[in-house]
């Protein structure tokens, strides 16, 4: 896997806004060491031109020292700014372009063979996971920043002897390799169990919002806060041990710049103001390093993030299908019955005979557990793509987006017009009701479509299946929870944008008003596991 997939998804702007914020982090640590350094010199030379007497301070220009102070401040701040505002802007986008690359690709996969990801988990991935990673990228241009700005603190520590200039030098030599192996010691699995326990607490927000219908139907609130409850719990401790651990390499830092500054001093020759600008240097080369210092804060949970994301960067590229439909004639058998466009077949059997599992397999959703063949083959031969192009379905359990009305219809295909709006929603008996809300079309329904009742949630699905236009349409259970009338009347008009499209059906129903669309039954039980010895019967 590559370890650092936020580059990769960094378009040209981005990749420039780091440059310039490299260049911004830059300036920042060398004016910073440059200006502590140069304070001290300047504080040191005037205590000893005061010491010296009058003829000593009129002999000492401070103005061109205070001036150049003055300018290193702003110098400073305003490329702290810079570097700030620049890396997290590269950020934001990055982050951005990632989760929709990583959202795209699982959305491309194949369902049947993809990596088995809840809801909840995949947004917890695709949401927290990436915004961990945040820290990756901001923190990339200060870091050869930092080694810059040392390695210009050193060059300053010479003023006070090649001997104080090394000793710096070793001790910013051995910090990164410290800092490291205290991450590991101190970060690294309480960073882990933090990552695993957020991933979980969202998980379960994710889950429990899904199902709070029933949660509240059955009294299951207490049951459901104090799972929650019992998972922020581990999360709060774990994420307090890390707080810990980051709370000694913060103290390490303390205690190595103190004793840095100890051996510059210990080791310093030469003129005392000499000697202040270059223990001052010291100091500021230390901070300097900070960046390393906050890299190892966060390095622990930066990989277990990325270990979380392996799931979905390992998602092999796929594409979105293509926009144009494949209007190949297509052909398909279930059991020994081979079926010709247009055909309306419904499929009967008990309850739990898998009705639900075979429509689900010909919408390419699950592995097929029947005799299925796509063009001669089996249907796991066939690519999920052209099922998809082939094959549009209603299922059992409608699920629609927390959004507008128009929205869920738009998820058919791109550029769908109102009038198609309209007219699929008059088939699905659904016109009058969303012409009678406030906004119609623009009307928000709420998360899986809260405040639609289950009948007009079936017949919104109903309706976006019939905008995708495909040459098949697939309904299981098309007029559960309608009444009588209703349920007539959609029979009528689903039979009549049938006949008019030439659309094929494939029909799952318990209810037989819905079987009179059909021209042909087929049992489910007479669908065998195999399809070595069928003699293929024709059915239009």
């Amino acid at each position: 896997m590559n370890r650092s997939p936020i580059p990769a998804a960094f378009g040209l702007g981005e990749r420039a806004t780091l440059r310039w914020a490299t260049v911004c982090a830059l300036l920042a640590g060398l004016s910073s060491i440059l200006l502590l350094a140069l304070s001290g010199w300047f504080l040191t030379a005037a205590a000893i031109a005061g010491v010296g007497g009058a003829a000593a301070v009129l002999a000492f220009n401070y103005l061109l020292p205070s001036a150049a102070i003055r300018g290193l401040a702003i110098i400073r701040t305003g490329s702290r700014y810079g570097e700030r505002l620049l890396a997290h802007r590269a950020a934001l986008l990055g982050i951005a372009t990632l989760r929709a690359q990583l959202f795209g690709r699982l959305a491309a996969q194949d369902s049947r063979i993809s990596a088995d990801l809840s809801g909840g988990d995949a947004s917890g991935r695709l949401m927290g996971d990436i915004a961990a990673l945040e820290d990756l990228i901001i923190r990339r241009p200060t870091r050869p920043a930092s080694l810059v700005a040392a390695a210009f603190a050193v060059g300053l520590t010479c003023f006070a002897g090649w001997a104080s200039a090394l000793a710096l030098a070793s001790m910013l030599g051995a910090l990164p390799f410290l800092l490291a192996v205290m991450a590991r010691r101190v970060t690294a699995v309480p960073a882990r169990d933090a990552a695993d326990a957020l991933g979980e607490l969202r998980t379960k927000f994710v889950d429990y919002a899904a199902a709070r219908p029933e949660i509240i139907a059955y009294g299951l609130a207490d049951r459901v806060l104090a799972d929650l409850d019992a998972q922020a719990g581990r999360l709060d401790l774990a994420r307090a041990r890390l707080f810990r651990g980051e709370a000694l390499i913060a103290g390490l830092m303390m205690g190595y710049g103190a004793l840095s500054a100890a051996l510059v001093l210990t080791l310093a020759v030469g003129a005392a103001a000499d000697i202040a600008l270059a223990l001052l240097a010291a100091t500021a080369s230390v901070e300097a390093m900070a960046a390393f210092a906050r890299s190892a804060f966060r390095h622990a949970s930066v990989e277990e993030s990325l270990e979380r994301l392996s799931t979905l960067t390992a998602l092999p590229q796929g594409a979105v299908p293509p926009m144009a439909l494949d209007t190949t004639a297509m052909t398909f058998a279930l059991g020994p019955t081979r079926l010709l466009p247009a055909s309306r077949v419904a499929i009967t059997g008990v309850s739990g005979s898998g009705k639900t599992r075979l429509v689900e397999a010909l919408a390419g959703l699950r592995p097929a557990i029947h005799a299925i063949m796509i063009d001669d083959m089996p249907i796991a031969n066939c690519a999920a793509d052209r099922l998809r192009q082939h094959f549009a379905l209603s299922p059992q359990d409608a699920t629609l987006i927390a959004g507008t009305i128009a929205d869920n219809l738009r998820l058919a295909r791109p550029r769908v017009t109102v009038q198609q709006m309209q007219d699929a929603l008059t088939t699905a008996c659904l016109a009058d009701r969303i012409a009678a809300m406030p906004d119609g079309l623009e009307t928000r329904i709420g998360e899986d479509g809260g405040t639609l009742s289950g009948g007009e949630r079936k017949r919104l699905s109903l309706a976006r299946a019939l905008l995708a236009g495909r040459p098949w349409l697939i309904l299981d259970e098309p007029t559960e929870g309608l009444d009588a009338a209703t349920e007539a009347d959609l029979v009528a008009r689903l039979d009549a944008w049938l006949r008019m499209t030439a659309t094929g059906l494939i029909l799952v129903s318990h209810r037989p008003a819905p079987l009179m669309l059909a021209t042909q039954q087929i049992a489910i039980s007479n669908l065998a596991p195999t399809v070595s010895d069928y003699k293929y019967d024709y059915v239009k």
